[in-house]
């Protein structure tokens, strides 16, 4: 078994790895010495709309890899750097067609994204299995994303069919696609194409097992798309390690302003409103984050951002109460007023974030979104940043 699935097989950079109509020209390309495919029809490699490494044709044909249902040690890591946001555009494993135990003609075929933590899910639940895993290049993103984005579409899969010479080895002729993938993909355009039926596997791959036992049929718990308490906080890590580095350079900023006044620079300008006003900064920035997820479902109103908006004002309610009535840390009316504009909009801006990442929005209800929620943001953040400089003054 090969249990190392980040470079499988002979791979060649030809641009996109598309076939040779991409050219204007009718001369096929050829192969160079080092297996780059080189066109003759005078067009560049830009010609194609990929730009993406395909494994050489010959070894898709002829080859299905074996791969382990077993995570390893670098998997794990890798894993959990994802879960981080560190390196997730560049998690990915080479499209072609891989097998579990020893599949035969009859057994089933899964297609996967090429997003290896879609693809590690899939094949850790498929233990003591004989069937093939189909990987198609969806640009390096997960199911859902990348048939909303139009990656996993019918084109790709019917193009791997082909280029992996799928026809040969399943006589079947079943395709169990993640149901997650089903707004991309056209079943009958497929069928046309290629032969290939296609069946909606479940939601989860934890149910794929019983998903085939069950002759294919699934539950309807296994159509239903949960968002629980722990998915939702799954996703408070990549947006603290994403917007961090953005968290760290406004904190420095307020830090070096902190200290004007009018009675000129002051240290202890910054040992005050400075230092207390970065500990705001972190803690709304941490607090949206983590707060934002586990809450969801319980802030009021539909769009992210006035759910945000309502977490941003209840921990200004809290700023005040702890600071009127416990630590008195602020003392400058001015300051205080400052962050009750910047807190929620800062706030609602970080909720707004989450809504790529859950089941609780469309791509066209985001955009709306965003459309009028970020000039309110940017416009309540301004007039909490100009009083917040002003009251350096008092």
């Amino acid at each position: 078994m090969n249990e190392d699935n980040n470079t499988i097989g002979k791979e060649v950079k030809p641009g996109c790895g598309c076939d040779i109509t991409c050219c204007t020209g009718d001369k096929a390309p050829k192969k160079t010495k080092d297996n780059q495919i080189k066109s003759d029809c005078g067009c560049a490699p830009s010609c194609c709309s990929g730009g993406h490494e395909v494994i050489a044709n010959e070894t898709l044909q002829n080859t299905a890899l074996d791969v382990s249902t077993k995570l390893n040690l670098k998997d794990h890591l890798g894993t959990l750097m994802v879960r981080l946001g560190i390196s997730r555009m560049s998690y990915t494993i080479n499209p072609g067609l891989y097998k579990i135990g020893s599949p035969d003609q009859n057994s089933p075929i899964l297609v996967s994204a090429n997003y290896k933590l879609s693809f590690d899910a899939l094949r850790s639940n498929l233990t003591a299995r004989d069937l093939w895993i189909l990987v198609i290049d969806t640009k390096g993103i997960n199911v859902w994303c990348s048939a909303g984005k139009g990656t996993f579409n019918s084109s790709e899969i019917v193009r791997m069919i082909n280029l992996t010479n799928l026809s040969q080895k399943a006589a079947g002729r079943k395709l169990i696609l993640p149901q997650l993938s089903a707004p991309g993909v056209s079943a009958h355009e497929i069928y046309r194409l290629s032969g290939f039926r296609v069946i909606y596997g479940p939601v989860r791959a934890k149910d794929i097992p019983e998903f085939i036992d069950a002759g294919f049929t699934a539950t309807p718990e296994m159509r239903h798309i949960e968002f629980g308490l722990k998915d939702r906080l799954i996703l408070s890590p990549v947006e603290i390690t994403m917007g961090l580095k953005y968290a760290l350079i406004i904190a420095l900023g307020i830090i070096m302003l902190s200290g004007i006044g009018k009675h000129g620079y002051s240290i202890e300008h910054i040992k005050t409103i400075g230092v207390t006003s970065v500990i705001l900064l972190m803690s709304t920035f941490i607090g949206s984050a983590v707060l934002g997820s586990a809450l969801l479902p319980w802030l009021p109103g539909r769009a992210f951002a006035v759910k945000g908006l309502f977490l941003g004002v209840l921990m200004v309610i809290v700023l005040i109460g702890f600071n009127s009535m416990v630590f008195g840390i602020i003392h400058n009316w001015m300051i205080i007023i400052s962050w009750v504009f910047m807190i929620p909009a800062l706030s609602s801006f970080i909720v707004m974030n989450f809504t790529g990442a859950t089941t609780f929005t469309s791509l066209s209800g985001v955009l709306y979104e965003m459309r009028y929620a970020i000039p309110a943001q940017i416009a309540v953040g301004i007039i909490g940043l100009t009083l917040w400089v002003s009251g350096l003054f008092i």
